[in-house]
């Protein structure tokens, strides 16, 4: 009981030092490994260290330096021995051979890269003080590019350009010197560059024309009109879909491919508007045999001034779990 007392402040203490941090570590460690799910494991096991070590924390750094640092480490550490996370345009250039259906890569080939629901890391309705993450900071496109640099400059560029730590605090994360960050982060921003040069102006999922863009994407899926995609499709409009290896580039070609091989008869698909990676989405239900909507994936848009440039379909039926849905939607 004795033992009991004495510990209990400790915990409290610690719940109040470090809960606040946990969506802006979700959100670095997502940034960091391509995946919600390990993201969210690599948080959970960040905060088990924090607490053994926390006896011996005595505010040589902050509370959110130190969090970050072992963080950072945790994520480092579960990056060695895992391929990098990509999407099927990281594999090889757009598709252009004969016309038929995209193939499907074989279960454990790549290891393909998942959206993060934006719920996860919204701050409490109730916590006016919380942190606000950067939406620009999950886009896709540069979760994507962040996966091909090696992973210690993916962490010093998240550190320093997303989170805007020191070169000190950084080398402090890092365990090295302030020399090797500046190093590091030249060579990041270089490949970067080499990734994305011009990196898209992408609208708001909060703005009408965002959210005009998703509605007519969802109702030409659920009336099977390849001609509401065509309006909502840039004429350069890029479309890619896990774990499928070929993706396709231009409007006619994204539009044949889904109208010839996807969006099948109205009534088979159905879609409900959600966010991810600060972006507008949907979660998607497909119709089985036996007339049942079951969970199929989730879909995110490139939303711009000037239409969708880029659909990313997840195959994944969890996924819509993860956003808060059900497996088997009423009808």
């Amino acid at each position: 009981m004795t033992s009991h007392l004495r510990v209990a402040p400790n915990q409290n203490r610690f719940t109040a030092e470090t809960e606040r941090f946990r969506r802006e570590l979700l959100a670095h460690c997502y940034r960091m490994v391509g995946s919600a799910h390990d993201a969210e494991d690599l948080v959970q096991e960040t905060y088990l260290r924090a607490w053994r070590s926390y006896a011996g924390f005595e505010g040589r750094a902050s509370v959110r330096v130190w969090l970050y640092k072992i963080a950072t480490n945790v994520c480092l550490t579960a990056l060695e021995p895992r391929r990098i996370r990509l999407l099927p345009s990281g594999l090889t250039g757009p598709y252009d051979g004969p016309d038929r259906p995209p193939s499907a890569v074989a279960p454990g080939e790549v290891s393909w890269l998942e959206p993060l629901p934006d719920g996860w890391i919204a701050p409490p309705a109730d916590d006016p003080a919380a942190a606000v993450i950067k939406r620009e900071s999950l886009r896709l496109a540069l979760i994507a590019s962040l996966q091909h640099l090696p992973a210690r400059q993916r962490a010093i560029l998240v550190l320093r350009e997303v989170l805007a730590f020191s070169a000190a605090e950084t080398a402090e994360i890092l365990d090295t010197t302030t020399a090797a960050v500046k190093s590091g982060l030249q060579r990041a921003r270089a490949r970067l560059d080499e990734l994305e040069p011009v990196p898209e102006e992408l609208l708001e999922p909060t703005d009408q024309r965002a959210r005009a863009l998703l509605d007519g994407y969802i109702a030409a899926f659920e009336r099977s009109d390849a001609g509401l995609l065509e309006q909502v499709l840039r004429a350069d409009a890029t479309l890619e879909a896990t774990p499928f290896r070929e993706w396709q580039a231009g409007r006619a070609m994204c539009v044949h491919i889904l109208d010839a091989y996807v969006l099948g008869a109205p009534g088979d698909w159905r879609m409900i508007a959600t966010t991810a990676n600060g972006q507008p989405a949907a979660v998607v239900y497909y119709r089985d045999v036996e007339g049942a909507l079951r969970a199929d994936g989730a879909v995110v848009l490139a939303a711009t001034a000037t239409g969708v440039s880029h659909v990313i379909k997840f195959h994944d039926p969890a996924l819509v779990l993860a956003f808060g849905f059900p497996d088997v939607l009423a009808d």
